[in-house]
């Protein structure tokens, strides 16, 4: 048996080795000793190379594996759950299957598609109003959605929508049809029929007058289905209908059908085929076939050029739009809020509206009415006057008697007066006439008061032949209402010059007589002298009248003062975009045909009496303990125009220059004394105010001093907003002396006195004031000179800091890049550690291993000594048998059997194989 005994390396070249290995060395160095361990245990552990490859591989193929699927890290989409219910009427495609929709809409006549997003909000809310369009019509109409944001659907993939929901209706192969209104249940199911039945059959002149006297256009066709079921020509026409409503959604052209003869030459057709517009005002026209094609899309567009827009829809769809600037930029706009019920058969209030736009529109001048009635005192209104309201002035509210006058143009009787057959009873020309002579000559009504009614003859200075009459009256400016109010109006003021004097209060100004009010104010004047009948071909304000749904709107008419909390929601507001106002029916008013006209009368007059409609913040949010009194719309009269000497600021939130004010005009209130003196302030950009208070730059002071109101003083542009050119300024300007009441009754020589006593006092207490503000600021600017030198330390303080900063930035980059550095040598020392403290385990591993083998060894040395020793007796017991032999030794050493050596021999083998085993040990 051959041993093979492994020598283990000394401590001191594991020791070495160790070292050589810790020791920092080129990158070279490390490459030599790693491809030279690489291969020293590649000849010594082959299984462990084989092993380190093929995990390398493996690591290698998972890593190629995981780039190539990084681009899949996202969650998938959820599937798509049903949008509908299962027992709604619509037909719910919720995986986006158009295919499907495309092959079902092939079988039906008319289909509704509905294309939703599932997370949109107006899909939402849209889904309530389809299913309940749905169930009124699911018998008649298949309603088809369509989710059309699932990535896998193909609804997806081929449509691209800009956003939802989308509803498209299909009239057989016709389509699609967009439907662009209302997200209403009753809108839709409007719509929808209106699809479905594109042409209304007139069987009778009843319905076709009813179909003449609507508002919106109407388009007849005259067919005979006498001669074949479907006439020439009838397919075109249906197809313009629809064509028709898939240009304009509104559907405001509506399209009729004739078959009788008889009606037909009503509305002046004669032949079958032939088309008809109707309109109101200009001649209604006849399709030219001779010069045009006579093709659906040519009907359609001749009616929409040729339409006549006597009352417009206006429905905004909630989102960012152009829709009302685009109508208001036209001009003055009538808007009219009424609640809507598109399937209602009937709308007695639009009928009403109609009427007046028919008649306000209506330039074809009918007979001319009755003459009105003469006043009593003198009899100078001839026949067909025309009379206008006119309001003097509020600023000689108090010099003059009256207030109010009735104008009216009269022809005189020796001249020539034009024939009134045809012509308008109220000339503008003349009534612009009338007026500038009235305001020439308007003192001699400075009378002194009367209750009866004044009135004056007066020659036109640009006609010889015509004069005019002024009747005019004292409105009691008390009275807030001419209607509700059941005694007379006519009251005249009692304020004298000697009360103005005592208390510095202003009446507030009164209700404007309006157009309809005149039966009150002047009963012996006929209101009808007005005539309302083409209007807007004798004014320069032409309204063009539109109506919206107050179901759907109201928050508009809510912004343009309609009332929020109301029973019944109907408004109507005028909106003069260039002239940026609005004015407003009293919505105690019933909205009818009356109080239209009225309203439109009263816009219409050369001197309108409507007051602009003023809208600003809410007054109660302001506090009333504050030094300076917030200003707003309701109590800019009660503040400024009814207290003592009033000095107001005019500012707004996103002035920058504003702000800067304000510690001014706090001292200002505090320096002057609360119960003679109010600063005040108004943001104008939340505020309207009447015209003859607002301003053109901002921050403006205006200073309004008492009893004379309208002798309003502007601080001047060039002059700095300082505290004390803020006093000058008051004080100059609200000096009593300077009053033309005072120059008109000179006061006495004690009550100068004691003004001038007050005045001195009032101007040592400024003065006094004057000092502690010096002091303050004297004190203030030794404050500032020390706050500048601390600022220059601390700026010198923060260079030197900044510079420190810098330098330990730069230190600290560079101490994390050693850091660094660092980490990845310690990360790499370790590694190597690992590596040799791994080998070191192996060497332990296969000490153990010797160690068990020398053990086995011990004892078959020990077994192969035994025997040995049992040879060794056995040869001594036969020494004599050999010599007895005769068998020659020529060497003299005796041999065991079989040619065994002596036992010396064993022996020095024992002891090598003990001394073997000491050294391996």
């Amino acid at each position: 048996m051959d041993l093979v005994v492994l020598e283990p390396r000394s401590a001191q070249g594991l020791i070495l080795e160790t070292q050589d290995r810790v020791a920092p060395a080129s990158s070279a160095g490390r490459l030599r000793r790693g491809l030279r361990g690489a291969s020293l245990m590649a000849r010594r552990r082959p299984e462990l190379l084989c092993g380190a490859v093929a995990l390398g591989c493996a690591l290698l193929v998972a890593l190629k594996f995981t780039c190539s699927r990084a681009k899949d890290v996202i969650i998938p989409a959820k599937p798509p759950v049903s949008f509908f219910s299962s027992r709604s009427p619509v037909l719910d495609l919720f995986q986006g299957q158009l295919d499907y929709a495309e092959h079902v809409r092939r079988d039906s006549e008319v289909v509704l598609l509905f294309f939703y997003a599932p997370w949109c909000g107006q899909s939402i809310a849209a889904r309530s109003e389809i299913e309940q369009a749905a169930s009124q019509l699911s018998d008649q109409v298949l309603f088809v959605a369509i989710n059309c944001w699932w990535n896998q659907g193909k609804c997806r993939k081929q449509k691209h929508f800009f956003y939802f929901p989308v509803i498209y209706l299909y009239h057989r192969s016709f389509g699609p049809i967009e439907y662009k209104g209302p997200m209403s249940a009753v809108y839709i199911e409007k719509f929808v029929r209106r699809v479905m039945k594109p042409l209304l059959y007139i069987p009778s002149q009843s319905e076709l007058l009813d179909f003449l006297s609507n508002y919106e256009p109407g388009v007849l066709g005259y067919f005979e289905f006498s001669g074949s079921p479907q006439p020439p020509g009838y397919l075109t026409f249906f197809t313009s209908a629809l064509h028709s409503l898939k240009k304009d959604y509104l559907g405001t052209v509506r399209f009729g059908v004739i078959t009788n003869k008889h009606l037909a030459k009503l509305v002046s057709l004669v032949h079958s085929g032939s088309v008809y517009l109707h309109r109101h005002f200009n001649t209604s026209l006849v399709f030219p076939r001779e010069a045009v094609n006579y093709t659906a899309e040519n009907i359609h567009k001749w009616a929409l050029e040729n339409r006549e827009a006597l009352l417009r829809w206006l429905r905004p769809h909630g989102g960012k739009s152009l829709l009302l600037n685009n109508e208001l930029k036209k001009g003055p706009a009538l808007l009219v809020f009424l609640p809507f019920n598109p399937l209602a058969e009937s709308h007695p209030l639009i009928d009403e509206i109609t009427e007046v736009a028919l008649e306000y529109n209506n330039c074809h001048w009918g007979p001319a009415p009755e003459p009105p009635e003469q006043l009593p005192e003198p009899p100078l209104i001839t026949a067909s006057p025309c009379c206008n309201t006119v309001v003097l002035p509020q600023w000689h509210s108090v010099s003059r008697t009256h207030n109010v006058c009735e104008l009216c143009v009269n022809q005189s009787t020796g001249g020539v007066r034009p024939s009134s057959v045809g012509m308008p009873q109220c000339s503008f020309f003349e009534m612009a006439a009338a007026l500038d002579s009235f305001y020439l000559k308007e003192q001699t009504f400075y009378h002194v008061a009367s209750d009866s009614i004044e009135c004056s003859n007066f020659l036109s200075s640009y006609s010889p032949f015509s004069y005019y009459t002024a009747c005019c009256r004292t409105i009691n400016r008390a009275v807030t209402g001419f209607i509700d109010s059941g005694q007379s109006v006519f009251e005249t003021p009692t304020i004298t010059f000697s009360s103005l004097e005592k208390k510095c209060e202003v009446d507030p100004p009164g209700s404007v007589p309006h157009i309809e009010e005149n039966r009150y104010l002047f009963p012996e004047v006929d209101v009808s002298s007005t005539n309302f009948t083409g209007l807007s071909c004798r004014t320069n304000k032409t309204l063009n009248i539109y109506l919206l749904d107050s179901n759907l709107f109201w928050l508009y008419a809510e912004r343009l003062g309609a009332p929020s909390a109301t029973r019944v929601k109907e408004f109507a507001t005028i909106v003069d975009v260039k002239e940026e106002s609005h004015y407003i029916l009293d919505p105690k008013q019933a909205l009818m045909k009356f109080t239209l006209e009225s309203f439109i009368q009263n816009f219409s007059v050369l001197y309108s009496p409507l007051k602009r409609h003023l809208i600003g913040s809410d007054s109660a949010q302001f506090p009333s303990q504050h030094l300076i009194t917030e200003v707003t719309t309701d109590t800019f009269w009660e503040v400024v125009l009814q207290k003592q000497d009033v000095l107001l600021l005019y500012y707004a939130q996103w002035c920058g220059f504003c702000p800067s004010l304000n510690h001014v005009f706090i001292q200002l209130a505090r320096l002057l004394p609360s119960d003679t003196f109010t600063v005040a302030r108004i943001d104008v950009s939340q505020n309207d105010l009447p015209w003859e208070f607002m301003v053109d730059r901002l921050p403006t002071v205006l200073f309004f001093p008492c009893n004379r109101k309208d002798r309003s003083v502007k601080y001047p542009e060039d002059l700095p907003v300082t505290l004390p050119n803020l006093l000058r300024f008051i004080l100059h300007h609200s000096d009593p002396a300077s009053t033309p009441q005072n120059l008109a009754n000179p006061p006495t020589k004690e009550c100068l006195q004691s003004e001038a006593v007050f005045q001195q006092g009032h101007i040592s207490h400024l003065e006094r004031e004057i000092q502690k503000l010096r002091a303050e600021i004297s004190t203030l600017q030794r404050a500032q000179v020390q706050v500048e030198a601390q600022l220059s330390s601390a700026r010198r303080d923060e260079h030197r800091l900044l510079r420190q900063k810098q330098t330990l930035e730069k230190q600290h980059s560079l101490l994390q890049l050693h850091s660094e550095q660092l980490q990845t040598l310690y990360e790499q020392k370790t590694h190597e550690l690992e590596e040799v403290a791994q080998k070191l385990q192996e060497l332990a591993d296969a000490s153990e291993n010797l160690l068990t083998e020398n053990t086995w060894l011990k004892i078959l040395v020990a077994t192969m000594e035994r025997k040995l020793e049992g040879k060794d007796g056995a040869e001594n017991l036969t020494p004599h048998k050999e010599a007895g032999s005769g068998h020659p030794n020529p060497s003299g050493v005796p041999r065991l059997p079989g040619g065994s050596p002596p036992p010396s021999n064993s022996s020095s083998t024992l002891a090598s194989e003990r001394s073997n085993e000491n050294r391996t040990d």
